[in-house]
């Protein structure tokens, strides 16, 4: 073969073609690629800034303390693998990965690792809610079961209620949990397979069938009078978006929450490990956890971390994020302006009103002296939001359940004050928000 008079070596035509591919990765790679989820045909996708992280980009003086604290830290919860994240007055100054992202494989924790953060997911749920209000969608004050005027009033599955307290609930009721939700047979998000067996039911229930399964309990105390925590009344809420959005809970959560504020690598969480998202870290439970049946009746054993309908949690906690996007979209609702909020001054402030009594809408606890909370708690997981008074917010995401149970995030933010007084004024002078 010869081209411009110069005799070619017979192995010339594959090096061109094998040139042609490589040009055709570097551009597909340069376009972040497809996720898991994805078909080769569609779009390129927004590349998520948490994914041109380094631990090195975060490196400061004294940093090799805060490491050996960190191991010791680790080593005392039997962490497998966590990411920091600290965010000062909407500039993300520190995110580093500790561990291993998966120990099997020793692939060590990234920035660029993305977590599932439980119950942070209804933080995530508030903000869409106040967006849908801003929107004019709907009102806190609007009924959600009333026959007449409910948002999901002409559901098939409100024709089972037959406790009329239904029929008070609000919108704002869920977002405090004071919908009046019993537990006594079981946190319906999390007792799949009992709830199958009790119903008669062959599978998982879809969100419909999850409802219907619900609907005929009575409630346990009067609507808005009790808080009690409530993983359903975020789930309800989920269904609450659906209807007053006209689309599915996470298109609309994508397109008017996470987007906006700069946020593109949230996901809704696959339940099973070989299903894990592009990123994605490996889930472990406890050193003396045993295998449990899958939720949804298959018969398989797997560890306790994939054993649960997480992905059914909807916005009751089935999110995965990376921790400096955590940090992106509280940024995106602090009322500081040097990220542009997304929700008005006004619905800010009503997210982060304090209340004795009362929870706040999303966040765990918003006291102006300690600073604004938000807590999250899997099988496998623990994650944890602190914003501090200062404006100074410190995160921290884990792959690995602990003995300690929720404990684990009161002894990590006092651990986050610790850490504060010591490194604070060390952190680098720096936004990795900015960094692409």
């Amino acid at each position: 073969m010869k081209i411009a008079g110069i005799e070619l070596p017979k192995w010339a035509p594959y090096a061109a073609a094998a040139g042609i591919v490589a040009v055709i990765l570097i551009i597909f790679t340069a376009t972040g690629g497809f996720s898991s989820k994805e078909e080769a045909s569609s779009a390129p996708r927004r590349i998520p800034f948490n994914e041109h992280l380094t631990n090195d980009l975060s490196e400061f003086e004294g940093m090799q303390r805060l490491d050996r604290e960190m191991n010791t830290f680790m080593s005392y919860w039997h962490l497998r693998g966590v990411t920091l994240a600290v965010m000062r007055h909407d500039s993300l100054l520190f995110v580093r990965g500790y561990g291993y992202a998966d120990s099997l494989a020793l692939e060590p924790m990234e920035p660029r690792h993305i977590m599932r953060i439980a119950s942070v997911s209804k933080l995530v749920t508030a903000i869409g809610v106040m967006k849908l209000q801003e929107e004019g969608r709907l009102k806190l004050s609007d009924k959600v079961f009333d026959p007449e005027t409910g948002i999901l009033g002409k559901a098939a599955y409100c024709e089972k209620i037959r406790d009329k307290r239904y029929y008070d609930i609000t919108v704002e009721h869920l977002l405090r949990h004071e919908g009046g939700f019993s537990q006594r047979l079981g946190d319906p998000m999390f007792t799949t397979l009992q709830l199958m067996k009790r119903n008669g039911l062959t599978e998982a229930p879809d969100p419909e069938t999850l409802m219907d399964t619900q609907m005929e309990n009575r409630l346990r105390y009067d609507p808005g009078t009790t808080k009690d925590y409530s993983n359903f009344g975020y789930f309800v809420l989920s269904l609450v978006i659906e209807k007053a959005a006209g689309q599915s809970y996470e298109d609309y959560m994508q397109e008017h929450v996470l987007h906006p504020a700069g946020c593109w690598g949230f996901r809704i969480a696959e339940n099973a490990l070989e299903d894990r998202q592009l990123n994605e870290v490996r889930y472990y439970a406890t050193d003396k956890d045993t295998l449990y049946f899958e939720y949804n009746g298959s018969g398989r054993k797997v560890e306790r971390c994939y054993s649960n309908d997480v992905k059914g949690l909807m916005g009751a906690g089935a999110w995965v994020a990376s921790a400096a996007e955590l940090a992106r979209l509280v940024a995106s609702v602090d009322g500081d302006p040097r990220v542009p909020d997304i929700l008005s001054q006004e619905s800010v402030r009503a997210m982060t009103r304090s209340y004795e009594k009362r929870y706040s809408l999303g966040w765990n606890e918003t006291d102006p002296k300690i600073g604004w909370v938000r807590t999250g708690t899997l099988s496998g997981t623990n994650a944890l939001v602190k914003y501090f008074p200062d404006g100074e917010c410190w995160i921290l995401l884990t792959n690995t359940a602990t003995w300690k149970g929720p404990g684990f995030s009161k002894k990590t933010a006092a651990k986050f004050s610790e850490w504060r007084q010591r490194y604070s004024a060390k952190l680098p002078k720096q936004d990795l928000f900015e960094v692409e």
